[in-house]
């Protein structure tokens, strides 16, 4: 099947821009300034992203009034299917023929490097609000990309460091074999050791495993106290169900996720998720800001969002603020306003460096006990904020080639 029939379309709500495209029809499609969110629609990170990611963009441009340089707002979407050489051809699709201006989510680090590079040959901004390795903000990085996820490094700070200085000192991985558990792999054995703990062993295994039996009977013959999932989504929530059924935390072993969502807690049951670390920058009980908006987003999708939904709304958002500001569509022109404008995430705010780096505080969070949640969706208690200085990757140490 060509990647153009898989596109599907979905406008943003708000009640100016229905209006308008009532009115104009297929001209008012032709002019809108037009946001491509790529996701994952069936695979592993269908839940952390996929039509809730869609959604989440919805309601950044029905929030920002429907319209942006005077033109309305078009919200389109297609699944990449993980694949980068399929996510390649959607985005030269959408920026040769749509007349797409940026494309967000790119939930897979392998896709958001192959799109980003489409992105830098056309000149065209990137939101990246799901993938996180480094290297898109590193010796990959382009002057158009702005990367709001928690990338590998921040997630390493914050749960490494903070496990080892609590006595998880001898580690084993499980990790994903593709770029994004390669890369958390990595940068969580730096900080392990940095910090005086030691990684006796790993295993990897492929996207979309469904049986860890063998993966989990090394972990706990590796006399690891600490368990590392360098995984995401079905990977992790697979991983974690039957990490109970090994009675694993039973006998003593910690299990540590470096990039779990809040579906991925709802998906397991608190029993089963009980105790789990993990580090992020947004979660959904966190203040009156988060709760307002994930209130809202519960509404349309009967669920909280996760982490990489709330990135794509502030993404989108921070997008449309700077089209107005720069009065422009001109891809540098709107990169530059979007680093020199204070981002707001949640009421939080933040900033973009040089390298398309946004900055936020995270924090490390662990799962709660059945006992200890008082409402649904009550899934995380705050261990220790983690400041962005601390958090995330110094901008010399990237290698960005763009940044002098």
């Amino acid at each position: 099947m060509r990647a153009s029939a898989r596109l599907k379309r979905y406008v943003s709500t708000g009640a100016a821009l229905a209006a308008l495209l009532v009115a104009g029809g297929a001209t008012a499609g032709q002019n809108a300034i037009k946001i491509g969110v790529m996701i994952d629609g069936s695979g592993f990170a269908q839940d952390t992203g996929g039509i809730g990611a869609v959604t989440a963009a919805e309601m950044a441009a029905a929030d920002y009034g429907g319209k942006a340089l005077g033109r309305p707002i078009q919200i389109i979407s297609a699944d990449m299917q993980n694949k980068p050489d399929v996510a390649s051809s959607i985005a030269r699709q959408w920026f040769d023929q749509d007349q797409v201006d940026t494309i967000t989510d790119l939930p897979v680090s392998s896709v958001g490097l192959a799109v980003q590079q489409i992105a830098k040959e056309k000149h065209k901004v990137l939101l990246i609000s799901a993938a996180a390795t480094t290297e898109l903000t590193g010796a990959q990085c382009s002057p158009y990309s702005i990367q709001w996820a928690d990338d590998t490094a921040a997630l390493a700070n914050g749960t490494a460091r903070a496990v080892v200085a609590n006595g998880g000192k001898k580690w084993f991985f499980i990790t994903a074999d593709f770029a994004f558990g390669q890369a958390m792999e990595t940068a969580a054995s730096n900080v392990i050791k940095a910090a005086g703990g030691e990684v006796v062993g790993g295993v990897k295994h492929p996207l979309g495993t469904t049986d860890f039996s063998s993966y989990l009977l090394k972990a706990q013959a590796s006399g690891a106290n600490v368990i590392g999932l360098t995984n995401v989504g079905l990977d992790s929530i697979a991983t974690i169900r039957q990490a109970g059924e090994f009675g694993i935390t039973q006998s003593g072993q910690q299990l540590a996720g470096f990039i779990v969502f809040i579906s991925d807690i709802h998906t397991l049951g608190l029993k089963t998720a009980q105790g789990t670390y993990v580090t992020t920058g947004f979660y959904w009980d966190d203040s009156d800001q988060t709760r307002a908006f994930a209130k809202r987003f519960f509404e349309k999708r009967q669920r909280m969002p996760t982490k990489e939904q709330a990135n794509t709304y502030a993404a989108v958002l921070h997008y449309l603020k700077a089209l107005d500001a720069s009065h422009s569509d001109d891809a540098e022109k709107v990169a530059a306003e979007m680093k020199a404008m204070p981002t707001d995430y949640f009421g939080r705010k933040g900033s973009i460096r040089a390298d398309g780096r946004v900055l936020y505080d995270l924090a490390l969070y662990q799962v709660k006990k059945p006992e200890e949640a008082k409402y649904p969706w009550d899934y995380y208690k705050k261990i220790r904020d983690i400041p962005a200085a601390e958090a995330f990757r110094p901008l010399a140490d990237g290698g960005c080639p763009f940044v002098k």
